[in-house]
């Protein structure tokens, strides 16, 4: 599948895509298909490891509409649901996503994403998408907000350059573009870490819910439980900067221990579970860019920001940004009149998936939001609202805004009502999204 450089040093192509991830696979491929010369650029090989396992219900027409549906019922687990399990309720609350407004979408899937990532990559090549795997972008020359040229290395160290008339910037949390023009933006509502590894024998649901992913609250943040193929259980925590400091001397693999140890219900979970890969971790878990496109480039998924995953919303957002990317595309290199508009209308959708989660993201920690997560109401259809946001549901026709206008609307209710508790939760919250700068807290 990779084509390798032979000979010029210097190649045209319509569109130049910088990463082989869920967003630049996407919109590769269906650049492909609109007709397009599309040259997908991956520093890695694939398969290779990622974070991020857990679908929503939103990815399956989308996987239809790729042609490669089969391809990901076949390395998935099935996941109808979602479970929430608090340390201050005596029950755990279990959503099902055949319970949400669109009654289309009841489940998703829980899959590897070494075996995902390389399903699309691979159907990219498949649709005509020249993939350069083992080959890093190194610089983009720009003139007037334009690029003119694209370096890339090879792991041998041959060098090429391409002029292509569309640059797409996929590259994930590398964020290669807005590094380089300095419009990264550490996120000031929000500010998480990661600690996370793969477990075999972990205690599943039984039967139907065996694929449920579960959200383990606990003091300094929450944990994911996601099971997948093959008896193997992803489990991260998600904490606050500023915790990781406690971490010390120890390793991660030893504070992502003590931590579950201290967790009773993941601890159970886990009883007789062992770890099966080396522990890792992330920080500056939250960011945003200052623009996501420019005349002839756009930044997709997490390479134009990411907040925290516990609604596992990135691989959708990420394919997402890879539809309406190539539809921004399409229209810019057809139809340039057209240009600015489609443009604008792309900065809107980048804008609102997050935007979406984000006023749910930045609560799910607060007990009042919790109260309400773990004894959800359907009162003016507020359960299958929130249920919809989780399937994903959030870019299309479905009416769900008004019912989540009125959530919100009790949630802030809720609140002037306990303000004691709504003060406490609101002052606890900016110590824990404070800013700690120490890369070492992230090393093994």
């Amino acid at each position: 599948m990779n084509t390798q450089a032979q000979g010029m040093d210097d190649r045209a192509c319509d569109v130049l895509v910088i990463g082989g991830g869920p967003a630049g696979s996407t919109v590769s491929s269906l650049l492909a298909e609109k007709g397009h010369n599309v040259v997908l650029l991956e520093k890695a090989h694939h398969p290779r490891f990622h974070i991020g396992e857990s679908l929503l219900p939103a990815n399956l027409p989308l996987f239809e509409k790729m042609g490669i549906a089969e391809e990901i019922k076949a390395i998935g687990m099935h996941k109808p649901g979602a479970e929430f399990v608090s340390p201050h309720h005596d029950w755990k609350q279990t959503f099902h996503f055949a319970d949400a407004w669109d009654k289309s979408m009841p489940h998703a899937y829980q899959v590897k994403r070494a075996e995902f990532d390389e399903i699309l990559i691979r159907n990219a090549a498949r649709k005509g998408v020249d993939v350069h795997e083992g080959c890093k972008v190194t610089a983009v020359d720009f003139q007037n907000d334009e690029a003119s040229a694209v370096h890339a290395q090879y792991e041998d160290g041959r060098e090429v350059t391409w002029h292509p008339r569309f640059v797409v910037d996929a590259s994930g949390r590398d964020t290669f573009l807005a590094n380089r023009f300095k419009i990264k933006q550490r996120n000031p509502k929000h500010n998480s870490s990661a600690v996370y590894g793969h477990f075999s024998h972990a205690k599943r649901n039984e039967g139907q819910a065996e694929g449920n992913i579960t959200i383990f609250w606990f003091e300094h943040g929450w944990f994911w439980f996601i099971p997948m193929t093959n008896d193997t259980t992803s489990v991260g925590m998600v904490t606050w900067p500023y915790y990781m400091k406690t971490k010390g001397q120890r390793s991660l693999q030893q504070f992502l221990m003590d931590n579950i140890a201290g967790t009773p219900e993941l601890a159970a979970r886990l009883g007789e579970a062992t770890l099966v890969n080396k522990v890792e971790a992330t920080g500056n878990f939250s960011y945003v860019s200052e623009r996501n496109h420019g005349k002839n480039h756009l930044l997709l998924g997490d390479a134009f920001a990411f907040i925290d995953p516990v609604f596992s919303s990135g691989v959708w957002l990420a394919m997402h940004s890879g539809v309406i990317g190539a539809e921004t595309i399409d229209t810019c290199l057809r139809r340039p009149a057209q240009a600015r508009a489609a443009l604008k209308e792309f900065d809107r959708v980048m804008r609102h998936g997050p935007n979406a989660f984000s006023w749910f993201i930045y609560r799910v920690t607060n007990p009042i939001m919790r109260d309400f997560f773990m004894a959800p109401s359907n009162i003016f259809r507020f359960k299958e609202a929130l249920l919809s946001v989780l399937a994903g549901d959030v870019f299309g026709k479905t009416p769900i805004w008004r019912s989540v206008f009125f959530f919100k609307a009790m949630y802030y209710t809720a609140n002037i009502l306990q303000p004691r508790r709504a003060f406490q939760a609101w002052r606890r919250r900016q110590i824990n999204i404070r800013a700690v700068d120490d890369a070492s807290l992230y090393n093994a």
